[in-house]
């Protein structure tokens, strides 16, 4: 979990991320599901910018209306991310790092 949490804290203001290229870049291809259990076991004095996972289809993946969604869905417009319907556009707003900035930044 410790390598997806540190995944989680590189991702910038302004960006998202799904939670599948979030388990690949942790070296757990096909391992979106586990994303968001470690998201839902981060003990909350890490404060995971957690509002920037989203699906791999551009969604918030709360249920519509809940509490966490509109929590979700202000956090990233609050960011200048463009939120429509609870969906995000990923071609404008996916973090795409460099393999190199994930080697370098990676403590383990």
């Amino acid at each position: 979990m410790e390598k997806i949490w540190h995944i989680i804290t590189m991702i910038p203001p302004g960006r998202v991320i799904s939670y599948g290229k979030v388990a690949d870049y942790a070296g757990l291809p096909g391992r979106a599901r586990y994303v968001s259990k470690a998201l839902k076991t981060a003990p909350d004095a890490m404060q995971l910018p957690w509002h920037r996972v989203i699906n791999s289809q551009g969604k918030i993946s709360f249920k519509e209306n809940s509490a966490a969604f509109q929590e979700q869905m202000e956090l990233l417009r609050l960011e200048g991310i463009e939120v429509i319907r609870g969906r995000v556009k990923l071609m404008n707003y996916e973090w795409r790092p460099d393999m190199a900035t994930l080697v370098m930044a990676m403590p383990f």
